[in-house]
């Protein structure tokens, strides 16, 4: 799509709000139920098309588009619960409510690595809160926003309702930089890398919009003593290989006690040569190719770093030879907590094996980092584990005991904090940022008290 085209949709877009603000919220639920039923139906062959376009296995691609069915389901739940309290009024004759209405338009820019997923959390909420969507997906993966628009679209027009409620541009930059700049767009939720991600929110600033980012990841599992390894090999090697280390929540730094570092590296590279690499649609394959060239050469400039910068490449560190963009998952030890590449974000499997003495040094290791989503620990000893839920614990907007960095339920609100951008999708309270919150006084007495006693005569 050019700009003309992106210029006709918010007008199609706007006008659909005026028909979609209309319908109460546990209607639009019902929409967002069949969009969710459209989904199911089709979910083999748009799990293949996002494993095909993306790279990512089969079951991660049919995973995706279960997030997406699973959010519809918790949105239609949803759709008759928002809403604000009744607060008591310190004035006679007075009531004070809550109201929460949409925001109108949310624009929704996502990327290559959840072509479905990140667009169902926020596209389910945004309309059980009465809002429309303009969708921009990454342009590396424009088969799958098309495929995923077309189903919603057939929904809405079956029910007798424009399809640009959930429009689609396809594009790049310019169009991204549009969104970011128009005061047309009432949210511009953006999901990214860290440095794009910071444009973005400034752009959006400077014409006092409103953003939500969910941006770059540098995540840390933590291993204690007396940690469960049988709990450990597997949880690390999801973390660190799943979706070829493409995910925001992937497992980059591995912080092993001393006691046990060497045991827990020799389990997990017998762990790693098990991996099952090929074809994503081989329902045998565990690990799939990167997503472009680029990223490959993101990746063996890491590894050059990694050995410049002190660590030994334990397994993998190599392109491996066969068509696609394939490299080996890669583990890499003895490099200091606070070296350069380490506190880089590459998305690319390579795991940073880090030795540890005390939980105090570990835990402030675990936040010396820029970005702040996801971090886990392993251990059975409880006080520990409440300090690493506590103010000082993890800094991370996800905090697990005994799982993974990876995996997260849509239940929960997803998102982090520091340079991975503070915003919250899917669960909990996230469905207001959707929305404005109106505070209302309503006066159904016949005098005029004021607020705080104040006598005006």
């Amino acid at each position: 799509g050019n700009l003309e085209d992106y210029e006709e949709t918010v007008k199609k877009a706007k006008e659909a709000w005026k028909v979609w603000a209309d319908i109460p919220a546990p209607k639009r639920g019902e929409i967002v139920r069949q969009i969710g039923d459209a989904l199911r139906q089709k979910i083999k062959v748009l799990g293949s098309l996002v494993s095909l376009e993306m790279g990512k296995i089969f079951v991660e691609g049919v995973g995706e588009v279960q997030e997406y069915v699973d959010v519809c389901d918790y949105a239609v739940g949803l759709s008759r619960m928002i809403g604000g309290p009744i607060l008591p009024s310190e004035r006679p004759g007075h009531a004070l409510i809550e109201q929460w209405n949409p925001v109108g338009l949310v624009g929704v820019i996502t990327a290559f690595n959840f072509p479905v997923a990140v667009y169902g959390w926020n596209s389910a909420i945004a309309m059980i809160c009465g809002n429309v969507c303009l969708w921009k997906g990454a342009p590396t993966t424009s088969l799958v926003s098309v495929a995923v628009t077309k189903i919603i679209a057939k929904v809405l027009e079956d029910n007798k309702l424009p399809g640009a409620i959930c429009s689609l541009v396809c594009g790049g930059a310019d169009i991204g930089t549009a969104m970011a700049r128009d005061e047309r767009m009432d949210l511009l939720s953006f999901t990214g890398s860290t440095k794009v991600g910071k444009q973005v929110a400034l752009m959006v600033q400077e014409r006092f919009g409103r953003s939500l980012l969910e941006l770059g990841g540098n995540n840390a599992i933590i291993v204690f003593e007396d940690a469960d390894l049988n709990l450990v090999i597997p949880s690390a090697l999801f973390a660190a290989v799943g979706t070829a280390g493409q995910r925001c929540t992937t497992a980059r730094r591995l912080f092993l006690h001393e006691s046990i570092h060497d045991e827990v590296v020799a389990k997990l590279a017998k762990a790693y040569a098990q991996v099952r690499i090929g074809d994503p649609w081989d329902s045998d394959t565990l690990y799939g190719p990167l997503h472009t060239k680029e990223a490959v050469k993101m990746f063996l400039d890491a590894v050059e770093q990694a050995k410049q910068q002190g660590g030994s490449v334990v397994c993998g560190g190599k392109v491996i030879n066969r068509p696609g963009n394939y490299v080996e998952p890669t583990i890499v030890t003895g490099l200091p907590h606070n070296a350069p590449i380490v506190h880089t974000e590459t998305f690319a499997p390579i795991l940073y094996v880090l030795k540890f003495k005390e939980e105090e040094e570990v835990f402030a290791w675990n936040n010396e980092v820029k970005q702040g989503l996801s971090s886990s620990i392993f251990t059975k000893d409880l006080g520990r584990i409440f300090r690493w839920l506590g103010p000082k614990g993890s800094d991370c907007g996800i905090v697990n005991v005994n799982i993974p960095t990876s995996g997260a339920e849509i239940g929960g609100a997803f998102g982090g904090e520091k340079h991975t951008g503070g915003g919250r999708e899917s669960g909990s309270d996230s469905w207001k940022l959707y929305m404005r919150r109106s505070t209302c006084t309503i006066n159904y007495s016949k005098d005029l008290p004021l607020a705080q006693g104040i006598k005006f005569q």
